[in-house]
């Protein structure tokens, strides 16, 4: 059998994972394989999708050479399967593996560089199993001084990578991103094996994406792709590969490919299946499907995320919110920002936060979560995040009738994501910009900013969008009337002349009654006018309330 062995480590050398796996797999049935070639079959299975059958070969080798008292190969490969295993998101057997591995290095009483592949895979399974950011990151640090001692420069990368991971979570941004930077580097650089190589690029791209670095994550996503399309028979790698180029293109504006690349990578991480990313990929392309409209299908994609264990918000929120049913909305937007635990977390749900409360008129709620936006986006040092604010900042002088003070922040926020080419967000911040204009009486900087802002959506298949700024164009009185109330605050002058209390009228829009005592304040102040009965005759007077008593229709 010498002979297709040879040919088979031939095509393994040149990375020909097929095959390689094809002349490895009948020698390994018919029990001749050496141990180097056992771990050649194993890592051709991985890598071409085969990894219940990679982590077998591994574990005969891992017996085998701890049967022949070679304690450091099987550490090794004890150590492979706790890492490779954890990357399935099998996080309770690789911890196994991880203790049971410890065990031979503790029993040897072992200084090798194998223990630093272990303390790298035990970091991973403890960030997964306790959330422990500090006692992983100490974990990998260890590793990285093991791989400097033993010039093992591939382990260092790793470490560099797992520790830059934990030290972002822990607010050391910089120093975070500076040890990503330093250690996909040398993944580019070919110090890395394949089988490390996907797992380093998903672990960067997926830091570079908690912090929306649009730039990182389109640089690293394109050097992923680089290295995936130059192994034709690679497998594994190709679903999370699929999935970081569809988030860089939501957005970039690349929604047609991104769209079907979503779907894709649905398929691929279903087989071999992926626990930690299959949920994450289902709720991309419920983004997706939400963006251009296809509600039913967004529904769909969301339900299937939960059910594979990624939360899927705050998309669902602003599904519901689409579908007009605000009061589910914000109650699940409030909760999800209520549970995040730091600002990672926090400047995920923060901007639809914003939207949700806004479109319910609370503006302090929605003025709290402005100024942590602000804060999340100085400390993670994210220019995407910094053009979230400035928006939200610009929605907020907006809704306080205070429209020159809104673009100020608006056209700052629109040049940001411009620069940083986010096309949807830059046309969202432009109807925001003509509703400015419009309540400063510019019908000519409206007018610019919608068409603009109209062609983009059309661009983008933005169909919800499209059809908002689509809507008929309200009257003289309306646009007079937008100028000064809020969409809620509108409403308030109709039940007042129903004859309703704050606490009915509370009830009746699902908010507090210190909120509507808030917004009657604001309608008295921007109204002009002295009291409650004068502000629903000034209602009753520009047509906002039919005779009848009922809030005319937009």
């Amino acid at each position: 059998m010498a002979k297709p062995a040879g040919e088979a480590q031939a095509a393994f050398d040149r990375g020909e994972w097929g095959n390689a796996y094809r002349g490895l797999a009948p020698v390994a049935a018919a029990g001749e394989l050496s141990v180097d070639d056992l771990d050649r079959l194993a890592t051709a299975a991985y890598l071409t999708g085969r990894d219940e059958e990679a982590f077998t070969h591994w574990a005969r080798a891992h017996q085998d050479t701890a049967a022949a008292g070679d304690v450091i190969r099987a550490v090794r490969f004890g150590a492979r399967l706790a890492s490779v295993i954890g990357f399935k998101g099998d996080i309770g057997r690789a911890s196994g593996w991880a203790e049971r591995t410890r065990r031979f290095v503790d029993d040897a009483q072992l200084d090798c560089v194998e223990t630093g592949y272990l303390d790298h895979a035990a970091a991973t399974c403890r960030v997964f199993e306790t959330g422990d950011f500090a006692g992983a990151a100490a974990m990998f640090a260890r590793a990285r001084k093991t791989g400097q001692r033993f010039r093992d420069r591939e382990l260092v990368a790793l470490a560099q990578i797992g520790e830059g991971r934990c030290l972002i979570y822990l607010g050391d941004v910089a120093e975070g991103v500076a040890l990503l930077d330093e250690g996909i580097v040398a993944v580019e650089a070919g110090d890395v094996s394949p089988i490390n190589t996907g797992d380093a690029y998903c672990t960067v791209i997926d830091g570079c994406h908690e912090l929306f670095d649009l730039r990182r994550c389109h640089a690293w996503a394109t050097s992923f792709t680089r290295w995936c399309d130059i192994q034709p028979d690679l497998v594994l790698y190709r679903g999370q590969c699929l999935l970081h180029r569809a988030d860089v293109m939501l957005l970039r504006g690349e929604w047609t490919i991104g769209a079907d690349e979503a779907i894709e990578a649905c398929r691929r991480l279903a087989e071999p299946v992926n626990l930690l990313t299959l949920g994450r990929a289902h709720y991309l392309a419920g983004d997706y499907h939400r963006l251009r409209g296809a509600f039913d299908e967004a529904e769909a994609a969301y339900e299937t995320a939960n059910e594979n264990g990624c939360e899927p918000q705050p998309g669902l929120s602003l599904l519901r919110l689409a579908q007009g049913d605000h009061r589910s909305a914000d109650a699940s937007i409030r909760r999800q920002l209520a549970e995040a635990p730091g600002p990672v977390a926090r400047a995920r749900v923060l901007d639809a936060y914003i939207q949700i409360v806004l479109a319910g008129d609370d503006l302090t709620a929605a003025g709290a979560a402005a100024e942590d936006l602000a804060t999340v986006a100085a400390g993670l040092g994210s220019p995407f995040l910094r053009a979230q604010a400035s928006r939200a900042n610009g929605a907020l002088h907006l809704a306080a009738g205070e429209p020159a003070q809104a673009l100020v922040a608006l056209r700052g926020a629109r040049r940001e994501f411009s620069e940083l080419e986010a096309p949807y967000d830059a046309a969202r911040t432009r109807v925001l910009i003509a509703a400015a204009c419009r309540a400063l009486g510019d019908s000519d900087g409206e007018a610019l900013e919608l068409r603009t802002a109209r062609v983009a959506f059309a661009n983008l298949g933005a169909a919800p969008d499209l059809a908002a700024l689509s809507a008929p164009a309200p009257s003289a009185t309306e646009r007079e009337l937008q100028g000064l109330l809020t969409n809620r605050e509108a409403e308030i002058p109709s039940l007042i002349a129903a004859g309703m209390t704050n606490r009915a009228i509370a009830n009746d829009l699902a908010v507090s009654e210190k909120t509507v005592a808030s917004h009657i304040s604001h309608i008295l102040t921007k109204l002009n006018v002295p009291s409650r009965a004068a502000a629903t005759a000034y209602a009753y007077d520009h047509g906002l309330i039919a005779p009848s008593g009922r809030r005319t229709s937009s």
